[in-house]
């Protein structure tokens, strides 16, 4: 009996990572043939294999290489959330489109030379953005007004917009977009945003 539910569990885990790979190959995020990429696989340039990675950033499977950065970040009278530097995936996500370290840069000790192209780059001045690593939570939805309640509300992804979309009650850049583009979107974002589907998925127009 547990011989065959070991078996079964195998091959589902097969299915799911083939359906995974084909929704990821081709994707912005893959980086498998491209010249630069020195490493025998795409998922090396992020991601180390032996668990060790970058513990500043406490994330034990990021590769690529990460420094510290200061950044201008979206301020606005009418802002109801508080936000301060990037943290989490965000500061991972900036690690390669603030366009301060090369794509190839992981590894360590690399002669970096390939960066984000320019129309991907978002730079250290975030005040043009929508605002990340900030705390959405019933409070804030009720201090705003103008924002779903996310404990309560549906993501449109089968449960709520807390379950769903945010990481430790915080939005952050993958709240929005599909790192792994596991929708197959072509935009890799988490939910098309066709007629401003995404947008008003928290915000009340």
């Amino acid at each position: 009996m547990m011989k065959g539910l070991k078996l079964c569990l195998s091959l589902l885990l097969s299915i799911a990572s083939v359906a995974y790979g084909q929704k990821f190959l081709n994707s912005p995020h893959d980086f498998t043939n491209s010249e630069w990429n020195i490493s025998d696989n795409s998922c090396s340039v992020c991601h180390t294999e032996d668990g060790e990675g970058h513990k500043s950033v406490k994330q034990p499977l990021w590769e690529h290489n990460y420094k510290e950065i200061t950044y201008n970040v979206y301020q606005s009278n009418t802002l109801n959330a508080k936000v301060g530097q990037p943290t989490g995936i965000s500061k991972l996500c900036l690690s390669c489109h603030d366009g301060t370290i090369a794509l190839n840069n992981f590894g360590g000790g690399l002669q970096a030379s390939k960066y984000v192209p320019a129309e991907a780059q978002i730079g250290t001045d975030l005040r043009n953005n929508h605002p990340v690593s900030f705390v959405y939570d019933s409070k804030l939805a009720e201090e705003d007004g103008g924002l779903y309640d996310p404990a309560s509300s549906e993501s449109g992804l089968g449960a709520t917009i807390q379950q769903d979309l945010l990481i430790d009650n915080q939005l952050q850049c993958t709240s929005c977009h599909d790192t792994h583009n596991l929708m197959g979107n072509e935009k890799m974002l988490v939910i098309m945003n066709a007629k401003s589907r995404l947008c008003l998925t928290c915000h009340i127009k």
